[in-house]
């Protein structure tokens, strides 16, 4: 049902003003057991809470729907943002492994070539290359210097596959790298779906506990159920004219 609940309510999400659009400010699975919660609850009062002015339809009758877009879009940015993770771990891993390989097959090269000004010239400058996006173009430019001395190596009997390895090593890289970095990756949008529907969650939230605890601020034992039971402290029951 959260699925359907979600694209049910997919439209009125989009059209949420940046402005609206809040951050939940408590977790979001707690904020959605309190949300069950009260709809238990505010149940039992529909008469009282109408006649104090609270649109039932609107926020009561259509809690469990918001509630079931809020858990669906949670799951969605939860899945994406575990996504990118994965890919930021990765890259981590699979980029110090480059570079283990880059500094092996350089000190190969190095050795090959230790009476070649011109390749150590060459080698002397992929050495000095540093960071993420150097590895790739340095992975790049050992596989093509290989590569265009492969008559020497092969006199050397060197294994030319390593050159092979290398660029399939920076064209993979050079793909995580960029899903890795890129802001326009699918769990920015996850968030922020996710913000809208706990916005849209909350409005209706509020608009019934600020009706429940209006209409029943004489009545402890009814208004207790439209507070936050779990960040309550000591608070003064409002004052209404």
């Amino acid at each position: 049902m959260s699925r359907e609940n979600y694209s049910i309510k997919l439209t009125t999400l989009e059209a949420l003003s940046l402005e609206e659009v809040k951050a939940p400010t408590i977790p979001v699975d707690i904020a959605l057991q309190e949300a069950e919660n009260l709809f238990v609850w505010a149940y039992e009062d529909k008469i009282i809470l109408e006649s104090k002015g609270l649109d039932w339809d609107t926020y009561f009758e259509d809690l469990p729907v918001r509630i079931g877009a809020c858990r669906y879009a949670q799951a969605v940015w939860m899945k994406e943002r575990y996504t990118k993770k994965e890919i930021l771990k990765r890259w981590r891993t699979e980029s110090s492994k480059a570079y283990e390989f880059k500094n092996e097959v350089l000190a190969d090269l190095y050795f090959k070539f230790r009476k070649d000004a011109e390749v150590l010239d060459r080698l002397d400058k992929i050495t000095q290359a540093e960071g993420d996006d150097d590895i790739i173009q340095d992975l790049m430019d050992i596989s093509v210097l290989g590569k265009s001395n492969a008559p020497e190596l092969e006199k050397k009997r060197y294994d030319l596959r390593k050159f092979n390895i290398a660029e399939q090593k920076s064209d993979h890289l050079a793909e995580l790298l960029f899903k890795a970095n890129d802001d326009t990756l699918d769990d920015v949008k996850a968030k922020d779906l996710r913000d809208r529907a706990f916005t849209h969650l909350k409005e209706a939230i509020d608009e019934i506990r600020d009706t429940g605890k209006y209409a029943f601020r004489k009545d402890p034992e009814r208004y207790i159920g439209y507070v936050q039971i779990r960040i309550q402290e000591k608070k003064i029951m409002p004052h209404y004219n």
